[in-house]
């Protein structure tokens, strides 16, 4: 009879072939901090250049074991749950495999993914983001923390960091180098406009950047009077006193694009129709409102001015 009450904690580590998810998990395994000797399993769906020396492993309570996609299911994991009895359970996780196969089995009782990390070459990085993008996005979006390794002074952060932020703003960032050095994300982005200028002008291919960077860092804004153009969006819950001015956004794949503006309070929302493109001149506030579950940018409409369509009409990540 199976029987397991007490939770336990599943980390998974995600990322394509060279990623440096092997590295990554023996460094955070060989960490006594980390496993205080407890019992633990490490699944292993891929085997890549690097390899686990399971003799170093086994002393330290730790068991590895080799998985194919078509071990990935119930019976095989309430096996491996009897078998083995871990207290913490580590899945370095196949990187051409979809993630939701993992998060829909019926894992054993117990079972609870804590922690999904996501570990991408940045030398490589732009080869598979271009190529791979669907499935580059899935390893960002479902992450809690991505980290970047084999970083040099020559790494572009900028598009790395734009690249999670907007497909997952709640994902931790770290930056690792070449010799292993972390550093953690601080949320900065090299901003292309002046925003200490009186009337702070996006030009049109920077508003990605202006949409990600306000709304992680509103208080940077605050008082800012900010020009740019953007699509009418008028909400029905807005009952004609706001509407959202903004640009659709490619964030992954030509299939997943949607919108991306800011709540603008303007009395010319009557006048305006969806879809038709405007120049936009306000100054910014942070208020509460439910589209940014807490405090976010709130647009004051100071002019409003009817605008030809951006060469770009889709704003790309």
């Amino acid at each position: 009879m199976r029987k397991q009450e007490k939770e336990i904690p599943v980390f998974v580590f995600m990322g394509f072939l060279e990623s440096g998810k092997t590295q990554f998990c023996r460094e955070t395994l060989v960490d006594r901090d980390f496993t205080q000797g407890e019992p633990t399993l490490l699944l292993v769906t891929e085997e890549g250049v690097e390899e686990y020396d399971e003799d170093e492993l086994k002393k330290r309570n730790i068991s590895v074991v080799y998985l194919e996609e078509e071990d990935l299911n119930t019976e095989k994991l309430l096996d491996l749950q009897d078998e083995y009895n871990p207290t913490q359970v580590m899945i370095e996780y196949n990187g051409m495999w979809q993630l939701n196969k993992l998060f829909e089995i019926r894992v054993p009782k117990g079972w609870t993914i804590v922690q999904v990390i996501t570990l991408i070459d940045s030398t490589t990085f732009t080869v598979y983001n271009n190529n791979m993008k669907s499935l580059m996005a899935e390893h960002i979006q479902n992450a809690d923390m991505v980290v970047y390794n084999r970083c040099t002074d020559d790494t572009d952060i900028n598009t790395m960091r734009m690249a999670v932020k907007t497909i997952n703003r709640r994902a931790q960032i770290v930056y690792e180098n070449v010799n292993g050095q972390a550093q953690i994300d601080n949320g900065e982005i090299e901003i292309p406009y002046d925003l200490d200028a009186d009337v702070v002008e996006i030009e049109d291919e920077d508003f990605g950047i202006f949409y990600i960077d306000a709304s992680d860092n509103p208080e940077k804004y605050v008082d800012k009077v900010v020009k740019f153009k953007g699509q009418v969006y008028c909400p029905p819950q807005y009952k004609g006193k706001a509407f959202v001015p903004g640009r659709f956004a490619m964030t992954c794949c030509a299939e997943d694009i949607t919108f991306l503006g800011f709540k603008c309070v303007s009395m010319e929302t009557p006048n305006l129709k969806d879809r038709e493109w405007v120049t936009v001149t306000a100054k910014i506030k942070v208020e509460f409102y439910k589209e940014f579950d807490g405090d976010g940018p709130v647009l004051y409409a100071q002019k409003i001015e009817k605008a030809e369509k951006a060469k770009e009409e889709v704003v790309y990540f």
